[in-house]
């Protein structure tokens, strides 16, 4: 099992790199499949799938609001030198309520992440392994969370494209 710490660092570098591939051209992009990108890295070496949600929404005390987020994405990634081969992981562009957790429900069935500050993770290999089986056989996931405000929010996912993109990441990172 990976530290807490390990994913975190983990997490930082794919938000920097991912962040800046999402917002302009990179070099890194190697791949589209439907609604997934697939992106890899050499130093270290690392491959990774991200998509952005299709739809957002966002209630406070039961009432939609409106409200600032920066990216929102959900990815999963494949790293060979740090043992990483699948890790589910999930931005939501704001800080999460502190012990707080986040949801992942994919056809009626609801995953849990544990989250640190605006970053969440499936706690264990066998729970990423149960959640990435899951986002393979479904047609969307449906994500939602707490922020440190008390703003819930529910972020839907497109999983058209995610069995390809991720066979794609892993051939990438063997």
């Amino acid at each position: 099992m990976k530290s807490m710490f390990g994913r975190v660092l983990l997490a930082g570098a794919f938000a920097a790199a991912a962040g800046s591939a999402m917002a302009q051209e990179s070099t890194n992009v190697v791949d589209v499949k439907s609604d997934w990108s697939v992106f890899t890295d050499e130093n270290p070496k690392e491959c990774w799938g991200v998509t952005a949600p299709k739809s957002t929404a966002a209630t406070r005390d039961g009432t939609e609001v409106t409200v600032r987020r920066g990216e929102i994405q959900l990815f999963v990634t494949f790293r060979p030198g740090a043992g990483a081969a699948g890790e589910v992981s999930y931005t939501g562009g704001y800080p999460f309520a502190e012990k707080s957790t986040v949801t992942v429900a994919i056809d009626g069935t609801v995953y849990e992440l544990f989250t640190d500050g605006e970053w969440a993770w499936p706690a264990t290999p066998d729970a990423d392994a149960q959640l990435l089986a899951a986002m393979k056989k479904g047609a969307e996931a449906v994500v939602t969370a707490r922020s440190g405000r008390g703003t819930q929010t529910a972020d839907t996912f497109s999983l058209r494209g995610f069995t390809a993109a991720m066979a794609e990441a892993e051939k990438r990172c063997q």
